[in-house]
């Protein structure tokens, strides 16, 4: 080898050792700026029970105006994602807490919270939704599949008659929606908001002054015989929250549900048996 091509083997060589020096001294650096940079969900991206789909702003409102939230209100949101519903709903004053599995989630809901001026309001857990404990809710907003849902429907019914459950598309399975809206104009998926009011439980017989009332029920719709006088009528009605609607041989009944209790205008009904 000549003494030139030694030192450009030389050179070749020193060069390649100042890029591996840079190299080693720039990677600290270049990790720590990855772990500082922030969580930035991606739509779709995988969770324990669904993808993270965001609700569209205006939906959000739309569902929170039909529930009609107010600061008496505690609002729960299950997989609460980045926390949009909980933070509307605290923007309108109301107790709102999010549950969600993904601390990094959990992390951003939290920071946006903070950046809304409404982390006093706006509480965000750790936890599988389904061991979530919802029984102080008077609102739940929600987007969740009809498997998600079906779950979940026995928690739903068990809140206090009146509270209000309102969905982002998707219908609880086998449960009709007492109100339906889609947002007009521009919205192009995720428009359809659906408004469920959480019915009394009223199945069983009941002693009335006009006879003996037996009722069977599928969520907000009854059904039943009134035997009175020798006779059997029967008797159709729906419940919105605590408040009871019968038609019973062409008459119309409607009373309030406090337990095995039920007081109309003119009748009061006890409940003997379930």
């Amino acid at each position: 080898m000549t003494k030139r091509e030694l030192t450009r083997s030389q050179r070749l060589m020193r060069m390649r050792q100042a890029v591996a020096v840079c190299a080693l001294l720039t990677l600290p650096a270049a990790t720590a700026w990855a772990q500082q940079k922030p969580f930035e969900p991606v739509v779709g991206q995988a969770g324990k029970d669904v993808v993270w789909v965001p609700t569209p702003p205006e939906l959000v409102e739309k569902m929170l105006d039909m529930a009609q939230v107010t600061p008496q209100d505690i609002e729960m949101d299950l997989g609460s994602g980045d926390g949009r519903n909980i933070i509307a709903a605290a923007k309108r004053g109301a107790t709102a807490v999010g549950f969600e599995f993904n601390p990094d989630m959990v992390a951003l809901s939290n920071r946006l919270a903070k950046e809304a001026g409404v982390a006093g309001k706006a509480t965000f857990v750790e936890g599988d939704m389904y061991a979530a404990d919802i029984s102080k809710a008077t609102v739940m907003a929600l987007f969740l599949l009809p498997d998600n849902l079906r779950k979940l429907r026995d928690k739903f019914l068990d809140l206090r008659p009146g509270s209000r459950l309102v969905m982002n598309t998707f219908a609880i399975p086998d449960w009709e929606a007492d109100v339906s809206e889609t947002i007009q104009g521009d919205c192009m998926s995720w428009c359809t908001s659906l408004l469920y009011f959480v019915p009394a439980k009223v199945a069983g017989t009941w002693k009335t002054p006009q006879g003996e009332l037996t009722l069977t029920q599928t969520f907000q719709n009854v059904s039943g015989t009134l035997a009175a006088g020798g006779k059997t009528v029967p008797v159709s009605g729906k419940l919105r929250g605590d408040v009871m609607t019968l038609s019973a041989g062409g008459a119309e009944l409607s009373g309030r549900v406090t337990g095995d209790r039920i007081e109309g205008n003119n009748w009061v009904a006890t409940r003997s048996g379930r």
